[in-house]
Protein backbone atom coordinates (compact mmCIF):
# COMPACT_ATOMS: atom_id res chain seq x y z
CA UNK A 1 0.00 0.00 0.00
CA UNK A 2 1.11 3.54 -0.79
CA UNK A 3 0.68 5.20 2.61
CA UNK A 4 0.59 9.00 2.97
CA UNK A 5 3.14 10.85 5.05
CA UNK A 6 2.29 10.98 8.75
CA UNK A 7 0.37 14.07 9.81
CA UNK A 8 2.28 16.38 12.18
CA UNK A 9 1.39 19.43 14.22
CA UNK A 10 2.04 22.48 12.08
CA UNK A 11 0.96 20.70 8.89
CA UNK A 12 -1.77 22.14 6.69
CA UNK A 13 -5.24 20.61 6.47
CA UNK A 14 -7.14 21.39 3.28
CA UNK A 15 -10.94 21.51 3.01
CA UNK A 16 -12.78 21.07 -0.28
CA UNK A 17 -16.28 20.08 -1.42
CA UNK A 18 -16.18 17.41 -4.16
CA UNK A 19 -19.91 16.71 -3.74
CA UNK A 20 -22.25 19.10 -1.91
CA UNK A 21 -21.13 22.40 -0.43
CA UNK A 22 -21.91 23.83 3.00
CA UNK A 23 -24.76 26.27 2.41
CA UNK A 24 -27.46 25.69 5.03
CA UNK A 25 -27.15 28.18 7.92
CA UNK A 26 -27.14 25.43 10.56
CA UNK A 27 -24.17 23.82 8.80
CA UNK A 28 -22.29 27.03 8.02
CA UNK A 29 -22.44 27.95 11.70
CA UNK A 30 -20.44 24.79 12.46
CA UNK A 31 -17.73 25.26 9.83
CA UNK A 32 -15.90 28.21 11.37
CA UNK A 33 -15.78 26.70 14.90
CA UNK A 34 -14.48 23.47 13.34
CA UNK A 35 -11.69 25.31 11.54
CA UNK A 36 -10.88 27.26 14.70
CA UNK A 37 -10.64 24.10 16.76
CA UNK A 38 -8.38 22.36 14.20
CA UNK A 39 -6.10 25.39 14.38
CA UNK A 40 -6.13 25.21 18.18
CA UNK A 41 -4.99 21.58 17.85
CA UNK A 42 -1.90 22.87 16.06
CA UNK A 43 -2.76 22.65 12.36
CA UNK A 44 -3.00 25.24 9.62
CA UNK A 45 -6.23 25.15 7.63
CA UNK A 46 -7.10 26.31 4.10
CA UNK A 47 -10.31 25.86 2.12
CA UNK A 48 -11.07 25.95 -1.59
CA UNK A 49 -13.42 28.50 -3.18
CA UNK A 50 -16.51 26.32 -3.49
CA UNK A 51 -16.70 24.95 0.06
CA UNK A 52 -19.45 27.45 1.04
CA UNK A 53 -21.34 27.31 -2.26
CA UNK A 54 -24.16 25.15 -3.54
CA UNK A 55 -26.59 24.80 -6.41
CA UNK A 56 -28.68 21.77 -7.41
CA UNK A 57 -26.95 19.63 -4.78
CA UNK A 58 -23.42 20.47 -5.93
CA UNK A 59 -20.84 22.90 -4.58
CA UNK A 60 -19.81 23.75 -8.18
CA UNK A 61 -19.57 22.18 -11.61
CA UNK A 62 -18.03 18.70 -11.79
CA UNK A 63 -14.95 20.12 -13.54
CA UNK A 64 -14.50 22.86 -10.93
CA UNK A 65 -14.85 20.41 -8.06
CA UNK A 66 -12.19 18.18 -9.58
CA UNK A 67 -9.91 21.17 -10.15
CA UNK A 68 -10.23 22.36 -6.55
CA UNK A 69 -9.60 18.85 -5.23
CA UNK A 70 -6.45 18.63 -7.36
CA UNK A 71 -5.31 22.04 -6.08
CA UNK A 72 -5.06 20.48 -2.62
CA UNK A 73 -3.54 17.23 -3.91
CA UNK A 74 -0.82 19.21 -5.71
CA UNK A 75 -0.17 21.53 -2.75
CA UNK A 76 2.90 20.09 -0.99
CA UNK A 77 1.99 21.88 2.25
CA UNK A 78 -1.33 20.05 2.53
CA UNK A 79 -0.91 16.71 4.33
CA UNK A 80 -4.58 15.95 5.07
CA UNK A 81 -7.75 16.77 3.16
CA UNK A 82 -10.95 16.70 5.22
CA UNK A 83 -13.98 16.99 2.99
CA UNK A 84 -16.71 19.53 3.65
CA UNK A 85 -19.72 17.29 3.14
CA UNK A 86 -21.19 14.24 1.51
CA UNK A 87 -23.99 14.62 -1.01
CA UNK A 88 -25.24 12.83 -4.10
CA UNK A 89 -23.24 13.89 -7.16
CA UNK A 90 -19.57 13.18 -6.46
CA UNK A 91 -19.53 10.48 -9.15
CA UNK A 92 -19.74 13.04 -11.97
CA UNK A 93 -16.58 14.72 -10.64
CA UNK A 94 -14.62 11.46 -10.92
CA UNK A 95 -14.67 11.74 -14.73
CA UNK A 96 -12.41 14.80 -14.47
CA UNK A 97 -9.70 13.11 -12.40
CA UNK A 98 -6.61 11.76 -14.15
CA UNK A 99 -5.88 8.50 -12.33
CA UNK A 100 -2.71 7.88 -14.35
CA UNK A 101 -1.39 11.23 -13.16
CA UNK A 102 -2.53 10.52 -9.59
CA UNK A 103 -0.57 7.25 -9.59
CA UNK A 104 2.64 9.26 -9.96
CA UNK A 105 1.84 11.77 -7.24
CA UNK A 106 2.73 11.70 -3.57
CA UNK A 107 -0.32 10.48 -1.61
CA UNK A 108 -1.88 12.35 1.30
CA UNK A 109 -4.55 11.50 3.81
CA UNK A 110 -8.16 11.97 2.63
CA UNK A 111 -10.99 11.98 5.18
CA UNK A 112 -14.73 11.79 4.68
CA UNK A 113 -17.63 9.36 4.33
CA UNK A 114 -21.01 8.82 2.65
CA UNK A 115 -20.79 10.17 -0.95
CA UNK A 116 -17.04 10.65 -0.35
CA UNK A 117 -16.93 6.87 -0.91
CA UNK A 118 -16.42 7.79 -4.57
CA UNK A 119 -12.96 9.08 -3.67
CA UNK A 120 -12.00 6.88 -0.71
CA UNK A 121 -13.06 3.62 -2.37
CA UNK A 122 -11.46 4.37 -5.75
CA UNK A 123 -8.22 5.75 -4.31
CA UNK A 124 -7.90 2.51 -2.34
CA UNK A 125 -8.83 0.06 -5.10
CA UNK A 126 -7.24 1.84 -8.08
CA UNK A 127 -4.25 3.65 -6.55
CA UNK A 128 -3.52 1.49 -3.49
CA UNK A 129 -3.71 4.69 -1.41
CA UNK A 130 -5.34 4.16 2.02
CA UNK A 131 -8.00 6.70 2.97
CA UNK A 132 -9.85 7.56 6.17
CA UNK A 133 -13.57 6.68 6.14
CA UNK A 134 -14.75 9.04 8.83
CA UNK A 135 -16.52 12.28 9.70
CA UNK A 136 -16.37 15.38 7.51
CA UNK A 137 -15.02 18.65 8.84
CA UNK A 138 -18.16 19.98 10.56
CA UNK A 139 -17.95 17.53 13.45
CA UNK A 140 -14.69 19.14 14.57
CA UNK A 141 -16.80 22.04 15.86
CA UNK A 142 -17.99 20.13 18.92
CA UNK A 143 -16.62 20.77 22.39
CA UNK A 144 -15.27 18.72 23.87
CA UNK A 145 -14.14 16.75 20.84
CA UNK A 146 -15.46 13.21 20.85
CA UNK A 147 -12.71 10.63 21.30
CA UNK A 148 -13.30 9.28 17.78
CA UNK A 149 -12.37 12.64 16.25
CA UNK A 150 -9.05 12.56 18.05
CA UNK A 151 -8.51 8.91 17.10
CA UNK A 152 -8.77 9.77 13.40
CA UNK A 153 -6.02 12.37 13.72
CA UNK A 154 -3.91 9.92 15.74
CA UNK A 155 -4.14 7.27 13.02
CA UNK A 156 -3.34 9.86 10.35
CA UNK A 157 -0.31 10.75 12.46
CA UNK A 158 0.94 7.17 12.14
CA UNK A 159 -0.32 5.61 15.37
CA UNK A 160 -1.56 2.03 15.24
CA UNK A 161 -4.32 2.18 17.83
CA UNK A 162 -7.04 -0.12 19.13
CA UNK A 163 -10.51 1.40 18.99
CA UNK A 164 -13.28 0.01 21.18
CA UNK A 165 -16.99 0.00 20.40
CA UNK A 166 -18.82 2.87 22.03
CA UNK A 167 -21.36 2.62 24.83
CA UNK A 168 -24.06 4.82 23.29
CA UNK A 169 -25.01 6.25 19.90
CA UNK A 170 -27.29 8.96 18.48
CA UNK A 171 -30.76 7.91 17.41
CA UNK A 172 -31.11 10.55 14.70
CA UNK A 173 -29.18 13.28 12.93
CA UNK A 174 -28.62 16.25 15.20
CA UNK A 175 -30.75 19.31 14.48
CA UNK A 176 -28.73 22.51 14.66
CA UNK A 177 -31.20 25.37 14.84
CA UNK A 178 -30.00 28.96 14.76
CA UNK A 179 -30.44 29.37 18.51
CA UNK A 180 -28.54 26.20 19.40
CA UNK A 181 -24.90 25.76 20.19
CA UNK A 182 -23.02 24.70 17.00
CA UNK A 183 -20.40 23.14 19.25
CA UNK A 184 -22.91 20.82 20.92
CA UNK A 185 -21.62 17.23 21.30
CA UNK A 186 -23.35 14.10 20.07
CA UNK A 187 -26.72 13.35 21.68
CA UNK A 188 -25.89 9.83 22.88
CA UNK A 189 -29.03 8.02 24.02
CA UNK A 190 -29.12 4.53 22.45
CA UNK A 191 -27.20 1.46 23.61
CA UNK A 192 -24.52 0.17 21.24
CA UNK A 193 -24.80 -3.56 20.63
CA UNK A 194 -22.78 -5.24 17.88
CA UNK A 195 -24.53 -8.35 16.55
CA UNK A 196 -22.74 -11.43 15.24
CA UNK A 197 -24.95 -12.52 12.36
CA UNK A 198 -22.69 -15.35 11.20
CA UNK A 199 -19.57 -16.84 12.74
CA UNK A 200 -20.54 -17.67 16.31
CA UNK A 201 -20.75 -15.86 19.62
CA UNK A 202 -17.11 -14.77 19.46
CA UNK A 203 -15.68 -13.41 16.23
CA UNK A 204 -12.11 -12.50 15.38
CA UNK A 205 -11.21 -11.60 11.81
CA UNK A 206 -8.26 -9.96 10.13
CA UNK A 207 -7.59 -8.73 6.61
CA UNK A 208 -6.99 -5.87 4.20
CA UNK A 209 -9.95 -3.49 4.41
CA UNK A 210 -12.16 -2.25 1.62
CA UNK A 211 -15.56 -0.61 1.80
CA UNK A 212 -17.70 2.44 2.35
CA UNK A 213 -21.31 3.47 1.75
CA UNK A 214 -23.33 0.83 -0.10
CA UNK A 215 -25.55 3.47 -1.69
CA UNK A 216 -22.44 4.77 -3.46
CA UNK A 217 -20.37 1.61 -4.11
CA UNK A 218 -23.18 0.19 -6.24
CA UNK A 219 -22.73 3.14 -8.61
CA UNK A 220 -19.23 2.01 -9.64
CA UNK A 221 -19.82 -1.73 -10.15
CA UNK A 222 -19.07 -2.66 -13.76
CA UNK A 223 -17.79 0.78 -14.75
CA UNK A 224 -14.31 1.64 -16.00
CA UNK A 225 -13.49 2.56 -12.39
CA UNK A 226 -14.24 -0.94 -11.10
CA UNK A 227 -10.88 -2.42 -10.08
CA UNK A 228 -12.15 -4.43 -7.13
CA UNK A 229 -11.38 -7.89 -8.51
CA UNK A 230 -7.77 -6.86 -9.24
CA UNK A 231 -7.46 -5.34 -5.75
CA UNK A 232 -8.74 -8.53 -4.14
CA UNK A 233 -6.35 -10.66 -6.19
CA UNK A 234 -3.40 -8.40 -5.35
CA UNK A 235 -4.08 -8.61 -1.61
CA UNK A 236 -5.38 -12.17 -1.41
CA UNK A 237 -2.55 -13.27 0.89
CA UNK A 238 -3.81 -10.72 3.46
CA UNK A 239 -7.41 -11.72 2.96
CA UNK A 240 -10.11 -9.08 2.62
CA UNK A 241 -12.27 -7.44 5.29
CA UNK A 242 -15.27 -5.55 3.92
CA UNK A 243 -16.78 -2.68 5.94
CA UNK A 244 -20.14 -1.47 4.66
CA UNK A 245 -22.94 0.84 5.76
CA UNK A 246 -26.11 2.36 4.32
CA UNK A 247 -27.51 5.86 4.25
CA UNK A 248 -31.01 5.27 2.89
CA UNK A 249 -32.59 2.25 1.20
CA UNK A 250 -35.14 -0.51 1.58
CA UNK A 251 -34.17 -4.03 2.52
CA UNK A 252 -35.18 -5.25 -0.96
CA UNK A 253 -32.66 -2.76 -2.42
CA UNK A 254 -30.08 -3.95 0.10
CA UNK A 255 -30.66 -7.56 -0.96
CA UNK A 256 -30.17 -6.72 -4.65
CA UNK A 257 -27.02 -4.65 -4.04
CA UNK A 258 -25.37 -7.35 -1.93
CA UNK A 259 -26.45 -10.04 -4.40
CA UNK A 260 -24.86 -8.00 -7.19
CA UNK A 261 -21.61 -7.61 -5.25
CA UNK A 262 -21.51 -11.32 -4.44
CA UNK A 263 -22.04 -12.34 -8.05
CA UNK A 264 -19.49 -9.80 -9.27
CA UNK A 265 -16.87 -11.68 -7.21
CA UNK A 266 -16.47 -8.91 -4.65
CA UNK A 267 -16.49 -11.30 -1.70
CA UNK A 268 -13.82 -13.69 -2.95
CA UNK A 269 -10.86 -14.16 -0.55
CA UNK A 270 -13.03 -12.50 2.09
CA UNK A 271 -12.21 -13.12 5.76
CA UNK A 272 -15.28 -11.31 7.08
CA UNK A 273 -17.72 -8.42 6.70
CA UNK A 274 -18.68 -5.73 9.21
CA UNK A 275 -21.79 -3.59 8.70
CA UNK A 276 -22.39 -0.24 10.35
CA UNK A 277 -25.77 0.83 11.69
CA UNK A 278 -27.98 2.05 8.79
CA UNK A 279 -29.42 5.54 9.17
CA UNK A 280 -32.66 5.28 7.18
CA UNK A 281 -33.77 1.74 6.38
CA UNK A 282 -37.20 0.59 5.18
CA UNK A 283 -38.07 -2.97 6.22
CA UNK A 284 -39.62 -4.19 2.97
CA UNK A 285 -41.88 -7.25 3.42
CA UNK A 286 -41.22 -6.91 7.18
CA UNK A 287 -37.65 -8.15 6.60
CA UNK A 288 -35.05 -6.34 8.72
CA UNK A 289 -31.59 -5.15 7.70
CA UNK A 290 -29.84 -7.92 9.63
CA UNK A 291 -32.17 -10.61 8.29
CA UNK A 292 -31.47 -9.42 4.76
CA UNK A 293 -27.72 -9.58 5.29
CA UNK A 294 -27.98 -13.16 6.50
CA UNK A 295 -30.38 -14.13 3.70
CA UNK A 296 -28.07 -13.02 0.92
CA UNK A 297 -24.59 -13.54 2.42
CA UNK A 298 -25.08 -16.35 4.93
CA UNK A 299 -23.93 -18.97 2.44
CA UNK A 300 -20.49 -17.37 2.20
CA UNK A 301 -19.64 -19.10 5.51
CA UNK A 302 -17.60 -16.17 6.80
CA UNK A 303 -17.95 -14.06 9.97
CA UNK A 304 -20.46 -11.22 9.61
CA UNK A 305 -21.02 -8.45 12.18
CA UNK A 306 -23.90 -5.95 12.07
CA UNK A 307 -24.78 -2.74 13.96
CA UNK A 308 -21.15 -1.70 14.38
CA UNK A 309 -19.95 1.87 14.93
CA UNK A 310 -19.33 2.72 11.27
CA UNK A 311 -21.07 5.26 9.08
CA UNK A 312 -23.94 7.70 9.28
CA UNK A 313 -25.12 6.96 12.83
CA UNK A 314 -22.69 8.79 15.12
CA UNK A 315 -20.30 8.27 16.69
CA UNK A 316 -18.31 6.21 14.23
CA UNK A 317 -14.95 4.51 14.40
CA UNK A 318 -12.11 5.95 12.33
CA UNK A 319 -11.89 3.24 9.65
CA UNK A 320 -8.93 3.16 7.26
CA UNK A 321 -9.87 1.98 3.79
CA UNK A 322 -6.86 -0.12 2.76
CA UNK A 323 -5.25 -0.87 6.13
CA UNK A 324 -4.96 -4.25 7.80
CA UNK A 325 -7.81 -4.46 10.31
CA UNK A 326 -8.11 -6.92 13.16
CA UNK A 327 -11.69 -6.97 14.41
CA UNK A 328 -13.21 -8.76 17.40
CA UNK A 329 -16.85 -8.97 18.43
CA UNK A 330 -18.35 -10.67 21.48
CA UNK A 331 -21.30 -10.03 23.80
CA UNK A 332 -22.36 -6.91 21.90
CA UNK A 333 -18.98 -5.22 22.16
CA UNK A 334 -16.11 -5.02 19.70
CA UNK A 335 -12.63 -3.73 18.94
CA UNK A 336 -10.83 -2.64 15.79
CA UNK A 337 -7.04 -2.69 15.64
CA UNK A 338 -5.56 -0.79 12.70
CA UNK A 339 -2.22 -1.82 11.23
CA UNK A 340 -0.74 0.73 8.83
CA UNK A 341 1.04 -1.68 6.52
Amino acid sequence: MNYPENLKKGDTIGICAPSAGIVKPEKIMRLDPAIKQLKELGYKVIETKSVRKGERGRSASAETRAKEFMELIENDDVKLIIFASGGDFLCEMIDYLDFEKLKKMKPKWLQGFSDITGISFLFNTILDVPTMYFQTVKDYAMKPLHKSLIDALRIESGEEIVQESFDLYEKDFKSYEADQDPCKPYNLTEKVEWKNICGGEKIKMRGRSIGGCLDCIQCYIGTKYDNVRNYIEKHKTDGIIWFLECFEMGTADLFRFLWQMKNAGYFENCNGIIFGRPLFIRNDYDITFNETVKDVLGNLNIPIICDADIGHVSPQLATVNGAILEITSENGKGTVKTYLK
